[in-house]
Order: structure tokens, then C-alpha cells, then sequence
């Protein structure tokens, strides 16, 4: 059951402002209306899953390192990712590329479970630290090439790239249940736009609902030549 969103912020203290103001001040106005996900992003403390290092920058709409070349995704594009998903309880999730285990915790919030796979092993032990230390049960984190055929604990019901690949996997599109959906950000800098592909039966229809830019998952090749 959702709990009430709540519309005000204690200003006494400077982590709950700042994750106030970048809910209702940048995330709010990009075109994330969900309550759903706003409420998420209110109960899921992001400074948690953020390096010491950069943790005063946890509410600023920018990339953060998190080491081996990756980063954190820019909250406004977490958010919109979150809203194309929209995980339901009685959901299995499939995230690829795990990083510091944020947006895995976001998607475990309203998902029934989540599977979440990570290339780098020093990352993927960071995100079972911080998932065990926020108190996240449903999640498993696996090291492991998303990238590769033989995805561990499928089929799901959606899947999430967390980073950027040059066209939608058709392995992944393999991994989803009938009715399911992946999202994922395709295409080549300077224009990149997101794909919102769902299955139905045999088939799979695309559609493209904006455009961002976002840093690449490791592991993935330039185009193969699928298409749909």
C-alpha cells in the first residue's frame, strides 16, 4: 500500500532538503508525474548509495563516479527510467549494470524481486553492501556480463539498462515473459534516445518516448544489424 507523498520538507535539515528539492524542483518537472515513483525516490535514501567522496553532490542532477570508469546515472534520468518501467509487486525485474546498486534499490521498492547484474566484481560487491546495509531484501546481485547469452534466474516481467547500449539486445528481448517490457537507452552521442520495447505473443513493438544521452554499459558491441 502507498503511503501518503509527502508535499513539504523539514529544512532543519540540509539531506532532506536537498532530496526535496531535487524531487519537486527538477525530477517533478521533466516530466516524472508518477506518485509512485516520486514516493520512491522520497523513501529510497540515495546519499546511501552514493562514494563517501562525492556524497555531498547526492542530490545534484549530475553523473557521479563510482570507480573502474563507471558512474551513477543523472537522478532526472533514473527517475524517468523508473516511470517507463513501472514495476509492479508481483513482478520479477531484470536490471543490467548494477553500479553502486541505487537504481536496483528504487526498482526493489515496488517490484516483487529484482535480479541485477554487474560486469565489475569491486562494484558489484559495493552494491551488496549498500543493498544489505539500507535493508533490502529482494534483490540479488550477480557478477556477471549482461552483455552475454545465459542470464541467470529468467524470464522477467521487465528489464532495465542502466546505461546506454547502440541498439536494444536481442538476447535480453529473449528474457522477457509475454506482456513484459524492456527500457533501455539506445542509439549514438550526440542524439541517444530511450526504447520502450514490449512483448506481446510473438511480437514486439518499440516505442520512443525521449530523448537523453547516457555513458555506455561495459561489454556491449556497436550495431549487429537487428532490427525490428
Amino acid at each position: 500500500m502507498n503511503m501518503p507523498l509527502n508535499t513539504t520538507a523539514d529544512t532543519s535539515d540540509p539531506i532532506v532538503h536537498a532530496r526535496y528539492n531535487l524531487i519537486q524542483q527538477q525530477i517533478r518537472t521533466w516530466n516524472v508525474a508518477s506518485d509512485a515513483v516520486l514516493e520512491t525516490l522520497e523513501q529510497v535514501r540515495r546519499e546511501e548509495f552514493v562514494p563517501p567522496a562525492y556524497r555531498s553532490l547526492a542530490f545534484v542532477d549530475m553523473e557521479i563516479p563510482l570507480g573502474a570508469g563507471q558512474c551513477m546515472l543523472k537522478p532526472i534520468v533514473e527517475a524517468r527510467l523508473l516511470q517507463e518501467v513501472n514495476a509492479q509487486k508481483h513482478e520479477r525485474v531484470l536490471e543490467i549494470g548494477t553500479g553502486s546498486g541505487y537504481m536496483a534499490a528504487l526498482l526493489a521498492y515496488n517490484a516483487g524481486q529484482v535480479v541485477t547484474l554487474e560486469i565489475n566484481p569491486a562494484l558489484a560487491q559495493m552494491a551488496r553492501a549498500n543493498l544489505e546495509r539500507a535493508g533490502i531484501t529482494n534483490v540479488t546481485v550477480h557478477q556477471a556480463d549482461g552483455a552475454q547469452a545465459g542470464i541467470p534466474d529468467g524470464p522477467f516481467d521487465a528489464i532495465v539498462l542502466s546505461g546506454s547500449v547502440a541498439e536494444v539486445p536481442s538476447h535480453l528481448l529473449a528474457q522477457l515473459n509475454d506482456g513484459g517490457r524492456l527500457v533501455a537507452i539506445t542509439g549514438q552521442e550526440p542524439q541517444m534516445r530511450t526504447t520502450v520495447v514490449r512483448k506481446t505473443g510473438d511480437r514486439f513493438e518499440a516505442a520512443y518516448p525521449w530523448d537523453v544521452n547516457a555513458p555506455r554499459l561495459s561489454g556491449f558491441g556497436e550495431p549487429s544489424g537487428f532490427k525490428f
